[in-house]
Parts: C-alpha cells; structure tokens; sequence
C-alpha cells in the first residue's frame, strides 16, 4: 500500500506516474517523433513544474527531488501537463519552454 493522504489520494502511485511520464515517456517521444525543443527529462520536468505553478517552480517547492514535495492536488496537475505535451507533440513544448524561460528571465 502506498503513502496516502488524509482524502485517500495515493501519492505513491501519483508520484510513480509523474515520474514515467517526465523520465520516460517525454523523453522517448522527443527521442522518436517530430522534432522538439527540448529532449532531456531534467527540461521536462522543468517545464511541466513551471506550467504548473505559472512561475519557476524552485520558488514554489520546498525540497528535492519536487515530485516527492507536492501536493495530490499538484501532482495530478503535473500529469495532466505532460499527457497534454504526450498529445499535443513539439508545439506545446515550444510554448512552455518559452514560458519558463520567460519566467526565469532566460529569454
């Protein structure tokens, strides 16, 4: 049995599919499909987390790695993120690199 909140969300479970999805998943639909921005799981989590909190996410966060320091809340907005990057492809990505870069004063 997995860790569990007080509302009966699983975290275990919800933190092992953010983890597939942003280590695995991404990376291997950079790796195989159309050409996009970003390729390595560190830049999907990045911009995945950015998203989520529509800042960079270091400010947002207390703890490393972040995936084990969010909420159940959080998290199954992060994996809503990264399935919409998974159907939408390269031109989801574009934007939300864009966006935390911006975000991080990198553009």
């Amino acid at each position: 049995m997995g860790q569990r909140t007080l509302d009966g969300d699983d975290l275990s479970d919800l933190r092992a599919e953010y983890d597939r999805l942003v280590h695995e998943r991404l990376p291997a639909a950079a790796r195989d499909g159309e050409e996009w921005p970003i390729h390595a799981d560190h830049c999907f989590a990045r911009i995945v987390l950015d998203d989520l909190f529509e800042d960079e996410w270091y400010d947002h966060v207390d703890g490393r790695p972040a995936y084990e320091h969010l909420s159940a809340a959080e998290l199954r907005g992060a994996i809503d993120t990264a399935h919409r990057l998974l159907d939408e492809g390269p031109s989801l990505a574009t934007e939300l690199n864009r966006n935390s870069l911006r975000w991080r004063d990198e553009l």
